[in-house]
């Protein structure tokens, strides 16, 4: 029988503290509340708010036994973890935020340049 899955809900929350509200991988500030207000603040769209909303992302994924322990979780944006795994074989997540820092600091990856 398969384990069942916790709610990401609190190690979301714990890791978004941790980082400071900033994606792990891509370093940008994340949405966890109002999508006007966030939009308003960064001077960026409703829909490009979107794509940084937080989500939890496991370091060991849940179907090789990782946990939701906040040592297991991190906050990212919807866009880095939707990306991640789109992909076939995703990369390990220290692989994946150095591919991105990388790209990023040459102007890739994603559109939106936060403070």
């Amino acid at each position: 029988m398969a384990r069942s899955r916790k709610s990401l809900v609190k190690p979301r929350s714990i890791a978004f503290s941790r980082q400071r509200g900033r994606c792990y991988y891509c370093d940008q500030p994340m949405l966890t509340g109002n999508i006007v207000e966030f939009s308003a603040k960064y001077k960026i769209t409703p829909n490009q708010a979107k794509l940084l909303r937080c989500t939890g992302e496991h370091l060991k994924a849940h179907h090789e036994g990782g946990s939701t322990k906040p040592t297991n979780i991190v906050a990212a944006c919807w866009y880095c973890n939707h990306k991640r795994h789109q992909r076939k074989n995703p990369p390990d997540p220290e692989q994946y935020r150095d591919l991105i820092q990388n790209r990023m600091s040459q102007g890739g990856w994603h559109s939106i340049r936060l403070n």
